[in-house]
């Protein structure tokens, strides 16, 4: 679209379409995370991968409390 010299409304657009679009993905593979991942390491009788677990998803949440 830059190349094409669009007008910087219509660009500005599709990046935020895109941008929403890779936020649904984020948010699907994090929810596919919780309930396999996640949930494994907490049914189990480690107590190092739950807190390995825990503190992943921690930094997870940390990380993206600040894309905002």
């Amino acid at each position: 679209m830059i190349a094409e010299d669009r007008y910087c409304v219509d660009i500005l657009n599709q990046t935020s379409a895109a941008v929403s679009a890779l936020r649904r993905v984020e948010d699907v593979v994090m929810e596919n995370h919780l309930n396999t991942c996640v949930a494994d390491a907490m049914r189990s009788d480690d107590p190092a991968l739950k807190q390995e677990k825990t503190a992943e998803v921690m930094d997870v949440i940390a990380r993206f409390r600040k894309h905002g």
